[in-house]
């Protein structure tokens, strides 16, 4: 019988349970400076020896993620440590912390969709079309 996930993916899933965690609660009080982070997406090798953990932090300013981020990778033998203490495995993977930009890019995509419609309905205006008609001339006749 097939499992329905590997064990990567399933330690992977864990190890994003505790990450999350530890930066929620644990992390916080030896670090303040650390905004508002998430975890968005953990990979594990499938030897399970290394981990890159994507985060994602809400803030606007581009410098101050670069510190997040650098704060991350500072402390990541101390967050493994904690990760170590909480998860029973014989060797826990080496972490990697990444900026996980998915989000910002596809915010950026819906505006430039959002401006591209506008500008298209703008044109049909000015062409004397009402926006989303469609071209009568390639519909069939019966």
């Amino acid at each position: 019988m097939a499992r329905e996930f590997s064990r990567t993916d399933r330690v992977g899933q864990q190890i994003h349970k505790e990450i999350a965690s530890i930066l929620q609660n644990e992390f916080k009080n030896r670090d303040p400076r650390l905004g508002m982070v998430t975890v968005s997406d953990v990979e594990v090798s499938r030897d399970l020896a290394y981990c890159i953990i994507y985060v994602t932090f809400f803030e606007n300013d581009e410098e101050l993620m670069q510190e997040y981020l650098n704060i991350l990778i500072e402390n990541k033998g101390y967050i493994r440590t904690l990760l170590a203490s909480r998860m029973r495995m014989r060797a826990v993977p080496a972490l990697k912390f990444l900026r996980d930009t998915s989000l910002t890019e596809g915010i950026r995509i819906a505006n430039l969709v959002s401006e591209t419609r506008t500008k298209d309905a703008q044109r049909a205006r000015l062409a004397g079309r009402e926006p989303g008609d469609e071209d009568t001339s390639e519909q069939k006749e019966d």
